[in-house]
């Protein structure tokens, strides 16, 4: 896809006309071929030996999840405990790369997780709706922030988005990265609601101009949640910026993605499309709650010949 004339993030004066030009300015995406290649590259086979790396690649790159009104901070560090530990019987299983939990719940895996190089993410910034005054998200952020995550998953304003007032969701992004300080920016587009493929691009370009260093399908809460041929468009759009800017950007495909079939087939897609510059835990992840045991148990039978009892793993 041929690269915008403008791929630095617009000019703090910058009018929402300017942003609409850019944005509406990006080539369309044809969505036949989209959904082909993406049927095309789930066909690929892997090979048993890379097959086993992978499926630990696919391990580390796992965002645990635990998103309910009912977590409590007992389940918090059980799920900390397990995000350390996949599996206590084999050390060589290696860590996931974050516990994704609420706000209130940061402090609880912050102390769970402390030196294990396991990261702590929060939902701030009123997930799963976006539907809250700027300043309450912005105070979320900087709680969760100060409670030790290292990472925040935030949700864009989509009735903004697709109202066509790009500037407000622009400057959202830019004034919660701020908030972050340290912390990485994950900025979810909630692609099931965004209605096109072309929607979808542009969202990805405006994440990405705004400061985000992930751009992320979906909340999970939203039906359809990670697809492959949506996954397919913001590889694009991240491999592209960083082609003109030399900034990698990370993509995060959640929702939906509960076997290890599925995981093999997002890291032929980022490897076939992105290149492997992204396939590490810095730049891509799989946001999950119920991946990790299907990929223990893949784990287990290629090494072993056989399956462990369902009872083996716990339940998340």
């Amino acid at each position: 896809m041929p690269v915008p004339e403008t791929v630095l993030p617009p000019d703090p004066a910058v009018s929402n006309t300017s942003l609409r030009a850019l944005l509406h300015g990006l080539p369309g995406v044809d969505e036949v071929g989209a959904k082909a290649r993406t049927a095309d590259l789930s066909t690929r086979s892997i090979k048993t030996g890379a097959k086993a790396r992978a499926v630990d690649l696919a391990i580390g790159m796992i965002d645990l999840t635990t998103l309910e009104g009912a977590d409590t901070p007992g389940k918090v560090r059980a799920l900390s405990a397990k995000a350390v530990h996949p599996d206590p019987d084999d050390p060589t299983v290696p860590s996931v790369a974050a516990v994704c939990v609420y706000s209130d719940r940061v402090a609880a895996a912050a102390e769970a997780l402390a030196g294990s190089g396991v990261k702590v993410a929060s939902v701030a910034t009123a997930f799963p709706s976006g539907r809250a005054p700027l300043e309450a998200k912005l105070a979320d952020t900087r709680l969760a922030v100060a409670d030790g995550a290292a990472e925040i998953d935030m949700v864009i304003d989509r009735g903004a988005f697709l109202a066509g007032d790009y500037r407000a969701v622009y400057d959202e992004i830019t004034a919660i990265k701020e908030a972050c300080g340290d912390a990485h920016l994950k900025v979810i587009l909630e692609t099931g609601e965004l209605a096109t493929y072309d929607n979808v691009r542009r969202a990805s370009w405006l994440a990405v101009l705004a400061g985000a260093d992930f751009i992320k399908t979906s909340t999970g809460k939203v039906s359809p949640s990670a697809t492959l041929p949506v996954t397919l468009i913001m590889l694009e759009a991240v491999r592209d910026h960083y082609a003109a800017t030399g900034r990698r950007v990370g993509v995060k495909p959640a929702g939906g993605i509960r076997t290890a079939k599925d995981a093999l087939k997002y890291l032929v897609l980022v490897n076939e499309v992105a290149g492997d510059g992204w396939l590490d835990a810095d730049h891509f992840r799989l946001g999950a709650s119920s991946l990790l045991n299907d990929l223990l148990m893949q784990r287990t039978r290629l090494s072993t010949g056989t399956y462990p009892g369902p009872d083996h793993y716990t339940l998340d």
